[in-house]
């Protein structure tokens, strides 16, 4: 027996070719349908191209990385293309370093056309667009803001926080930091602490969030200094007005005038960074949170010591440091200087004391008025010269058998200037002896009273001489003394 079924057959492929018409001719097969209906075909392309404007910020895809450009796809007629200048705020950065190939990016169009009709995009300057709005937000919460140090530049640092932030030198630590290169491609934590978006400037402060975050340390280590302990520390820095040195938990000044009892040119005649040193707390601070430091409290007063050491009327050794239209500065100690006033300069009248002294020119003056209080000595040049007792640091050096119970300087036995002396005179007593003789002779064949006048004479002129010779060897003498 034979089944009869029905078949279902499918309706026909469409032919992959086109079929031909009665009278022969082709008719292609439909390959799209004209779906657009009443839009133009212009139209439809034009549909399906991104708008832009100026100013505007795309999105688009990387799809080339060249050494100078990057080219990205936002749906435009053309790719954008994108500086290398306008891919980063760093400099001089290469371009497969900051997107990779197939990467979506944001992007603001810089111009829609330049003169050679190309999209130019920037990166840059669409994160700027962006950061700026991040960082006026944090600025107004009072929050830090976190990027990576970039670049070292004069006066501080370049950090990456979306735009270029700079971090002033002084600005970097809790004291001010002399080598800054190490911090490159550090990530740091910093406030805000100036934004003006015209001029595009931000500065932060790194100090600022240091300080805030060390607060209760710092008050802590505050509240355990007092006023006249020594501490010792490190000098961290040295400045104009003075030296900072490190207490081991916050810094404090040492001010020029308190680095010595002498005069001080600039601090670093005194101090170096990384001296360890002693110093003495004279003043904290706690609502500033500075700390005032002395370093010549720990040394001995010169003054204290001057003044403790001798009295007015001795005589002292010094030395002209400067001339003054009233008189001279005389260094009588390490660091202690006195004034000889122009009217104690001279017996006679004196005009400008470079007419009776020179600088570096050493002599004896005498004291006439000290004053530890206002740390000012009076002293005279004139007084010195008509004597009187000599400092107990000089009868030391010369000798105590050199001065009288009174401290009158009377000279030594034996000394050089003595043995001038009894030369000198051994010297004349000779010379005389042979002249006597020489008189003798001659009054054998001479006589009459014009050659005795005449002898009288010479011998007059002789002992003339001979007084002449004792007044240059006591000046020697006392030169002698003198040094």
């Amino acid at each position: 027996m034979t089944d009869t079924a029905t078949a279902v057959l499918d309706p026909p492929a469409p032919s992959e070719m086109g079929t031909f018409a009665e009278d022969g001719s082709y008719i292609p097969r439909q390959i799209v349908e004209d779906d657009l209906g009443d839009i133009s075909l212009d139209d439809a392309y034009a549909s399906t191209m991104v708008v832009v404007e100026d100013g505007q910020i795309v999105d688009g895809t990387v799809v080339r990385i060249d050494k100078e450009e990057v080219l990205l796809d936002i749906g435009y007629k053309s790719e954008g293309v994108i500086p290398a200048r306008e891919l980063s705020i760093r400099h001089d950065v290469d371009p497969g370093e900051i997107v990779d190939m197939g990467e979506v990016i944001e992007a603001l169009v810089i111009t829609r056309e330049d003169k050679e009709g190309r999209l130019i995009l920037s990166k840059k300057r669409a994160q700027y667009e962006r950061a700026w709005g991040r960082i006026e937000e944090q600025r107004e919460a009072d929050e830090a803001v976190k990027g990576m140090v970039i670049e070292v530049v004069k006066g501080g640092l370049i950090v990456d926080i979306g735009l270029r932030g700079f971090l002033p030198a002084s600005l970097v630590e809790l004291r001010r930091v002399r080598d800054l290169q190490p911090y490159v491609g550090r990530e740091l934590d910093a406030k805000i602490i100036e934004l003006d978006k015209n001029r595009n400037n931000v500065v932060l402060s790194r100090r600022a969030w240091l300080e805030e975050t060390q607060r209760e340390q710092r008050e802590a280590f505050l509240d355990n200094l007092r006023p006249g302990e020594v501490r010792s520390g490190v000098v961290s820095s040295v400045v104009n007005f003075g030296a900072f040195v490190d207490l081991g938990g916050m810094d404090g000044l040492v001010h020029v005038s308190e680095l010595s009892w002498k005069h001080v040119d600039h601090p670093s005649a005194v101090v170096s960074a990384g001296d360890r040193i002693d110093v003495q707390v004279l003043e904290v601070d706690l609502d500033r949170e500075r700390i005032s430091l002395s370093l010549k409290a720990t040394q001995q007063d010169p003054w204290q010591e001057f003044a403790a050491s001798h009295r007015v009327g001795e005589l002292v050794y010094g030395r002209i440091t400067k001339l003054v239209p009233f008189g001279s500065f005389v260094q009588v100690g390490d660091g202690i200087e006195g004034l000889v006033h122009i009217s104690e300069m001279s017996a006679h009248h004196v005009e400008l004391p470079e007419q009776v002294v020179t600088p570096g020119e050493e002599l004896w003056v005498k004291i006439i008025d000290l004053d530890l209080q206002r740390r000012r000595i009076s002293l005279s040049i004139k007084q010195a010269a008509e004597g009187g007792v000599v400092a107990a640091e000089y009868q030391e050096h010369f000798g105590d058998h050199a001065y009288d119970e009174e401290g009158n300087y009377i000279g030594t036995t034996g000394s050089e200037g003595q043995q001038a002396w009894e030369d000198y005179f051994s010297s004349e007593d000779a010379s005389l002896e042979h002249s006597g003789a020489d008189d003798d002779a001659g009054d054998e064949t001479a006589a009459g009273d014009g050659d005795e006048s005449a002898a009288a004479e010479a011998a007059a002129d002789e002992t003339a001489d001979v007084e002449a010779s004792a007044d240059e060897a006591v000046d020697a003498e006392a030169a002698a003394d003198e040094t």
